[in-house]
């Protein structure tokens, strides 16, 4: 199996990947387009993407889950941990100038600020740290991972540099192939998008069957449709199989009122989830 994570190799899909799947071929892309493309042309690949943070929210790849509509297989909950990363032999006091992914930068900002630190915004982190490694200047650093350090040759300035320890990320393992678990005792996850009639109190109306038939939503957005600020899609997630006949009878209601449905995925939900 072939697993595609966007960034350069430390990044924390890649660790998510090597966790998640130690035996499979992990493989770098540049941007996540080209990881949803690659996914889309090979059915036997599949990927990695971070969808939330716990500190700092959505990751923003929900156009792509629109425009490709890959099935979702799982979902992974993730301990993310910042290192403050530099050159061989410089400190703290050296530096002055941080580079990272902006999620990265978010979840760091208060030692940032305290350190008096200018930002500097990356594509991602294990990208910055490679930066830092080639220009080699002691008042440059990167924020990463601890993989990072150890491919890059750098030096572990400062460990565990986030905000809040509990810095969590959910990712999402997502391919071509469709595919869902048999309805059975254990917790589930579907995941579906919807885009509404245009007519008055559409949602309102739209979402009533879930609360008379006891159905949890999990996560409710609203995304404008391409070149649009008039038509939106809905991204959600509920918890319980599509095959529960509560869950079935919510979504035939929703049915109802949508001009498109599309089921993204029926999966095991994570098991951080009973934290």
């Amino acid at each position: 199996m072939k697993i595609l994570y966007q960034g350069s190799p430390g990044a924390y899909s890649h660790l998510a990947a090597k966790e998640l799947y130690p035996d499979a071929e992990i493989i770098s892309c540049k941007t996540f387009d080209e990881c949803f493309v690659k996914a889309e042309q090979d059915k036997n690949s599949r990927i990695i993407i971070p969808e939330s943070n716990r500190i700092t929210g959505n990751i923003g790849i929900e156009y792509l889950i629109f425009k490709h509509r890959l099935n979702i297989y799982a979902e992974h909950f993730y301990r993310v941990e910042h290192y403050l990363l530099g050159i061989q032999g410089a400190k703290l006091k050296d530096i002055k100038n941080v580079y990272s992914h902006a999620q990265a930068l978010s979840q760091c900002s208060e030692f940032i600020k305290k350190n008096n630190i200018n930002e500097n915004v990356r594509a991602d982190t294990a990208g910055s740290a490679a930066l830092i490694s080639n220009n080699k200047n002691k008042n440059d650093a990167a924020i990463s991972s601890k993989l990072s350090a150890e491919i890059y040759k750098l030096d572990v300035i400062a460990s565990n540099i986030e905000n809040e320890k509990g810095n969590v990320t959910r990712f999402l393992i997502m391919g071509k192939n469709i595919f869902q678990p048999e309805f059975g005792k254990d917790n589930y996850i579907t995941s579906f998008l919807f885009k509404l009639k245009s007519k008055p109190a559409a949602l309102y109306q739209s979402l009533g069957g879930f609360a008379i038939n006891g159905v949890n939503l999990t996560k409710l957005q609203s995304y404008p449709e391409k070149n649009s600020f008039s038509s939106y899609f809905f991204l959600c997630d509920l918890d319980g199989h599509i095959e529960d006949p509560k869950v079935k009878k919510s979504l035939k209601e929703l049915g109802l009122h949508c001009e498109d449905f599309h089921v993204l995925g029926v999966f095991q939900a994570d098991k951080f989830r009973n934290n």
